[in-house]
């Protein structure tokens, strides 16, 4: 995901550029990518810099947080962040940031690399408790047994005895019925 954008620094500020992204890839923490990011970006001249509106989709793989199984997640990534050059596209003289700005930059060649936007934005937007189905029933804590794929022989554990008069009340319920 780079894009040489000197002529682009070069054009009138409000200038545009469009561009398709297909078959890059990212690395994001947490997550193993399983497919190229797909989208669009739009690269716009303003007067600092360029302001880059992204919009990428990947698929990734995570894991439930109930049962721990693997499943297929479709990132989507959106962002706008400006990005300062850091050479002068007309002089090639060296410009100075700001030690503490953490700007995104473009490089001394005029590229304009979205890799570690992308990356930073995707850990974003990564689901802070993935799930393999919203019913997950998770593991059993007692045996560890995946309670998707049938039930355990466990015994319910020990009731604490303050919720014992519930418990009866439970049981009282279930006779009932």
């Amino acid at each position: 995901m780079r894009f040489n954008v000197a002529q682009l620094l070069k054009s009138g500020i409000g200038s545009t550029r469009e561009y398709d992204i297909s078959d890059d890839s990212i690395e994001l923490e947490d997550a193993k990518v399983v497919s190229p990011c797909r989208g669009h970006v739009k690269l716009t001249r303003v007067l600092a810099g360029i302001l880059v509106d992204a919009s990428i989709v990947v698929t990734i793989t995570l894991s439930c947080s109930r049962c721990l199984e693997d499943l297929a997640y479709q990132l989507e990534i959106r962002f706008s962040e400006e990005f300062e050059p850091t050479v002068d596209v007309l002089t090639g003289v060296r410009l100075e940031l700001p030690d503490d700005s953490g700007a995104f930059t473009i490089d001394e060649n005029h590229i304009l690399d979205l890799t570690r936007a992308a990356q930073e934005y995707g850990v974003l937007a990564l689901p802070m408790q993935p799930l393999c189905r919203p019913d997950c029933a998770g593991l059993c804590p007692e045996c560890g047994h995946n309670r998707n794929l049938g039930s355990c022989k466990c015994t319910v554990g020990d009731v604490d005895s303050r919720l014992a008069v519930l418990q009866s009340l439970l049981e009282g319920q279930r006779e009932e019925s």
